[in-house]
């Protein structure tokens, strides 16, 4: 796919719990390593990053040993207690050996839902980006509950890209991005590399859970693309499985599928 890039100030880079952990649950730390290299030069380049960082929960699991087949709300907030500090912890590190200073925000639908609060998370994306410091961006999974949970952290990327007012929103996955089947049970499943418009057939081209790690699927990424293109935000899907794709994205020629934005 080849896109123009030229413009793309403000990036939201979303990565999921797949792209970012080993199938134990525990991090996957040459890939968490490259893709914090990688955005970093990306922001000496000129650009503004966010990231929005699946994992925490992933990460807690494998430390306290809760069995995921079985596990309640209560050890799932447990887990995503534990295992946030293990991820802060790693990315302020690793973006520190490049000179980057990272801010850790942690929302809830609360906040989204709330005019005011709203504003205030807006207000703060902004003065953290104007003084040059990387976000880095998690649902509050210790408070959220199914009531007043976000969703999926592609929801959450989607409405993180509005609050920022980005240029560009990249869904970094564990499938190259969508196709007109499931590619896994059909090997004649076709790619889709550019979306005008997410309409009700794109859709339909989305279906299935994500992978045992992670909350999300295809359908969730494409209401996440549905949201902000209505919004005047294009938005890719791609493989994280080697975060240095993101170096072909803003080279220009890349794979995946763009989906544009409005005007």
């Amino acid at each position: 796919m080849k896109i123009k890039t030229d413009n793309v100030k403000r990036v939201v880079v979303k990565v999921g719990t797949s792209t970012l952990t080993h199938s134990s649950g525990y991090i996957n730390i040459r890939k968490v390593e490259r893709l914090v290299s990688c955005l970093s030069d990306l922001y000496n380049s000129g650009r503004q990053i966010i990231l929005v960082s699946s994992g925490a929960v992933s990460c807690g699991l494998a430390k306290i040993g809760f069995d995921r087949k079985t596990l309640t709300t209560e050890q799932k907030q447990a887990a995503a207690a534990v295992g946030q500090c293990q991820l802060i912890d790693m990315y302020a590190r690793r973006f520190s050996d490049f000179g980057h200073t990272i801010a850790q925000i942690l929302l809830t639908r609360s906040v989204i839902d709330d005019k005011e609060l709203r504003t205030h998370a807006s207000t703060t994306f902004e003065l953290l980006l104007e003084q040059g410091i990387i976000p880095i961006v998690n649902e509050n999974d210790t408070l959220s509950n199914e009531q007043i949970k976000i969703g999926s952290n592609d929801t959450l990327a989607a409405t993180v890209a509005k609050l920022c007012h980005a240029d560009l929103l990249i869904n970094m996955s564990d499938i190259d991005g969508l196709y007109d089947s499931d590619p896994r049970s059909n090997k004649d499943a076709k790619f889709i590399e550019f979306v005008p418009e997410v309409t009700d057939e794109i859709f339909a081209m989305g279906s299935g859970a994500g992978t045992a790690r992670g909350t999300g699927g295809m359908a969730t990424k494409l209401e996440s693309a549905k949201y902000v293109t209505e919004r005047g935000i294009a938005m890719i899907i791609l493989n994280g499985a080697d975060p240095e794709i993101l170096y072909n994205v803003f080279d220009g020629d890349f794979v995946g599928t763009y989906f544009a934005a409005k005007k």
